[in-house]
């Protein structure tokens, strides 16, 4: 096996393992606090949704890419790459439309704080469920043409009218038809890119003000407290940071690669490693920010040292 597979494999296999390990920790310590009834948020509904569109893309994209990496090429028939690449695309739509969900529902919650806009408040977050609801929706439609242009690589076929996708093959179609996919599937991204820049926006000016409020009024020989909201917020825009920055990478990789019929073997895999970056890096940017989580991890830790301890003993 050369150097080279060799060394994208083991990247591979650390990337899906360590971050499909965060996810299923995170969404553990959350389903804890929820049957214990400790600490429960209305917006933790779009976190579990984001934790588990997460593993998905982690799952339909690390272990196929693994294995591919590895020299593993002709291992899907044409519907296990057909199905792969669908729910990769619908998981990784439906954890951008949970980042941006997750910003919209904060901002609103941190600036909706006066008397007459609560019942509105209310409505919003009554209205998550059906939120997330229609977002998968959407992506389960708007992918339905994946499949139609994904085939399993085959060692005798001809592969001048097939693209090189690693462990499948893309047909390659006429540059107009491309183009119209391309803006379909950019539109839906587009949108919840400026939902997530607009609540982003919002919530930079709320914290503006309100640490300008919180100097004004307080001495400064004291040190403010930061309430739940304020730091809600922060870890939010952390999060979101954290999925710009990888959101704009996997889309430059995935770009560069459409305008090759036969892109290289290290674009086609770092374009894969991209496009995993934020599912494998958000549940550990959450468990440093959320005090729910990392108090949860310090009880049960002091226990288990305590335990551990008392058994040495």
């Amino acid at each position: 096996m050369p150097s080279r597979a060799l060394t994208m494999g083991i990247i591979f296999v650390s990337q899906t393992g360590v971050g499909f390990l965060g996810n299923i920790l995170l969404l553990l310590c959350y389903g804890f606090l929820s049957c214990t009834g400790r600490g429960i948020k209305h917006m933790d509904l779009i976190l579990h949704n984001l934790i588990v569109a997460n593993c998905l893309v982690l799952l339909a994209r690390g272990i196929p890419q693994t294995m591919a990496a590895f020299g593993l090429k002709y291992f899907m028939d044409d519907f296990g790459c057909k199905l792969v690449f669908y729910v990769h695309r619908v998981a990784r739509g439906a954890s951008l439309s949970a980042t941006s969900l997750l910003s919209g529902f904060q901002a609103i919650t941190i600036s909706l704080s006066s008397p007459q806009w609560m019942q509105l408040k209310v409505k919003a977050l009554k209205s998550i469920r059906l939120s997330i609801l229609l977002c998968w929706t959407l992506h389960l439609l708007v992918n339905s043409i994946v499949p139609m242009y994904i085939t399993a690589m085959r060692e005798s076929s001809n592969h001048t009218e097939k693209k090189d996708l690693g462990f499948c093959s893309g047909v390659i179609i006429d540059r107009n038809i491309s183009l119209l996919h391309s803006v379909m599937f950019s539109f839906t991204d587009v949108l919840y890119l400026v939902l997530m820049i607009w609540a982003s926006g919002c919530m930079l000016i709320i914290l503006y003000r309100h640490k300008q409020k919180v100097l004004h009024i307080h001495s400064k020989s004291l040190t403010p407290k930061c309430s739940p909201e304020t730091r809600a917020t922060h870890s939010i825009l952390m999060l979101v940071s954290t999925f710009f920055c990888c959101y704009a990478l996997s889309s430059f990789f995935t770009f560069y690669m459409s305008l090759f019929d036969k892109p290289s073997w290290w674009l086609v895999n770092t374009s894969a490693l991209m496009g995993s970056s934020f599912p494998c890096v958000s549940p550990f940017v959450l468990i440093s920010r959320d005090p729910r989580v990392s108090r949860l991890w310090y009880t049960h830790g002091t226990k288990i040292s305590d335990l551990y301890k008392w058994v040495r003993a």
